[in-house]
């Protein structure tokens, strides 16, 4: 007999245990994350007042409030439901978007780390990547956040909202910037200059300030004139002195050469201070910038073109980030609040996940160390309107416990809704297995539920303890899978023999802990 023959038996139309990663796994896209529409693809599907059936017994914690927006900080074992949980918690967020439209929670992910550190990496000039992390400051994540945040918002601002964004702009983005007050747009055209991470970056801002209607002052463009044009005027002074005057009228000539000569002069000094110091200084201050903002791809072209279009109050140490104090970086997160607040969005919340994954990092403890502990700051954590949910991995928690008393008065995880360990029960497991099995059978298929799989010497108490020895989603699908091809392999389709017998889950399930086992002590791939 194979899976198909089995399958189709129990009107199964997909292999409810196949699945191993969420971020491909067709089954969670359809038990916990409905469609646009918010209708489930398929049976038990949706999100429900509680959150998805599919979750975690600590996500509603984990979630909290969106109407206030918290940190929370997750640890968990590989294949223990983190990066569901982000794809849940998005999914939370996306409703409550729609839900309520002028007081949503702006997302900005975190979960792809490899541009942000490749380019701290490339920026530090260290060989030896495990240095360039350990250099990794608050500021640099706090650098990144906004530059993914900003340049999503520019991007829809100019090209219309986008249906596949974490967080879409509304329709009329521009008309409610508008009527937020030029204060308001200049703050918008801040944080472009500053942290549009676009290779375009450029020209997207003269888009913007077109589109806003912002022109520089009357006094910059007509020093800008006299710097290209003022020529012309001791230049026709000195023609007239030579050509124009009469031999006989010396004393007009020396007048009118000495005027040429003090004019000509004045154009000099207004040309070396445009084309000479103004550049010089725009190119220096656009080198600073580069300097701090380590985590961004921005030239220091490009970020003295868009500065240097700025209102000159906006180009100095107290607003730019030209060094590595926190506060201006906060000033820059307060702006963006701003704006996002204008466009609907009350909130603003930061899924950090698979930071083991970034090719520098490599799954490495100690590096990923150097990349989480810097946010680990209670001010950073604690801001008004502001959450970060860190799901990390189970690695870093038993780093946690050997840091200092100091570290942890800092960081004051006892204010984070700290989740030591994402541990899943066997009872857990068994919901969630069943509720992927139903939500894989036929729309007019009979109700059935994950036991009836069994021969009926296997209760409903031997599925559970199997499963509990499994820790994980991961792994207990794994154990449901290879109960059904063990069984499958072992008896033909003519014997019609449809249940998974006592014999079969008590050898699968040796075999299953051992792997776990062996996975945990480190002497095993997966």
């Amino acid at each position: 007999m194979n899976l198909s023959h089995y399958f189709e038996h129990w009107s199964i139309v997909e292999n409810p245990f196949k699945g191993e990663e969420a971020r491909d796994d067709g089954v969670f896209a359809r038990l916990g994350l409905p469609d646009a529409a918010g209708a489930g693809a398929g049976p038990g599907a949706g999100v429900g007042v509680g959150g998805p059936i599919a979750a975690h017994s600590d996500f509603e914690k984990i979630l909290g409030s969106l109407a206030r927006p918290s940190t929370s900080v997750v640890f968990g074992e590989k294949g223990s439901g983190k990066t569901a949980i982000r794809m849940q918690l998005a999914e939370q967020i996306r409703q409550h978007n729609l839900a309520n439209p002028d007081r949503g929670v702006w997302v900005i992910p975190y979960d792809d780390l490899n541009a942000v550190l490749d380019c701290l990496h490339e920026r530090t000039g260290e060989s030896d990547a495990g240095k360039s992390l350990a250099s990794m400051r608050l500021v640099d994540h706090i650098d990144a956040l906004l530059s993914i945040a900003t340049t999503s918002v520019v991007e829809q601002i100019i090209e219309g909202p986008a249906a596949n964004a974490p967080s879409p702009v509304p329709s009329d983005a521009a008309r409610r910037l508008r009527k937020g007050g030029r204060e308001l747009i200049r703050d918008l055209l801040l944080l472009q200059a500053v942290y549009d991470n676009a290779e375009q970056a450029v020209a997207r801002g003269k888009d913007l300030r077109r589109r806003f209607r912002v022109w520089r002052s009357w006094q910059r463009l007509v020093l800008r004139g006299l710097a290209w044009s003022g020529w012309v005027l001791p230049a026709a002074g000195a023609w007239y002195a030579f050509f124009g005057v009469a031999d006989d009228a010396e004393t007009l000539a020396l007048t009118v050469k000495i005027a040429a000569g003090v004019f000509a002069a004045a154009w000099l000094v207004l040309a070396a201070k445009e084309f000479l110091f103004e550049r010089g200084r725009l190119l220096l201050l656009g080198r600073r910038l580069r300097k701090q903002l380590r985590t961004l791809r921005r030239t220091e072209r490009s970020l003295s073109a868009t500065v240097g279009k700025l209102a000159g109050g906006d180009q100095s140490l107290l607003v730019l980030p030209l060094t590595d104090s926190d506060e201006t970086r906060y000033a820059m997160l307060d702006r963006l609040k701003r704006v996002l607040r204008a466009l609907g969005y009350r909130g603003v919340i930061v899924l950090v996940d698979r930071v083991d994954e970034p090719t520098l990092v490599n799954g490495d403890p100690e590096r990923m160390r150097s990349v989480v502990w810097p946010m680990f700051n209670n001010k950073f954590l604690q801001q008004e309107s502001f959450g970060l949910k860190m799901l990390l991995p189970v690695e870093l928690r038993h780093a946690l416990f050997k840091e200092s008393s100091a570290f942890f008065q800092e960081a004051r995880l006892d204010k984070q809704n700290l989740v030591e360990r994402l541990s899943w029960t066997g009872s857990m497991l068994y919901d969630l297995c069943d509720a992927r099995l139903r939500a894989c059978r036929a729309d007019d298929a009979e109700p059935m539920s994950l036991l009836d799989l069994f021969a009926e010497d296997v209760t409903g108490r031997d599925v559970v303890d199997a499963l509990d020895q499994m820790h994980q989603p991961r792994d207990a699908f794994k154990l449901l899978y290879r109960c059904l091809s063990e069984h499958c392999s072992n008896v033909t389709a003519e014997q019609g023999q449809w249940r998974v017998p006592r014999l079969v889950l008590e050898h699968v399930r040796k075999q299953e802990a051992e792997r776990v086992q062996q996975l945990y002590r480190g002497i095993r791939p997966a």
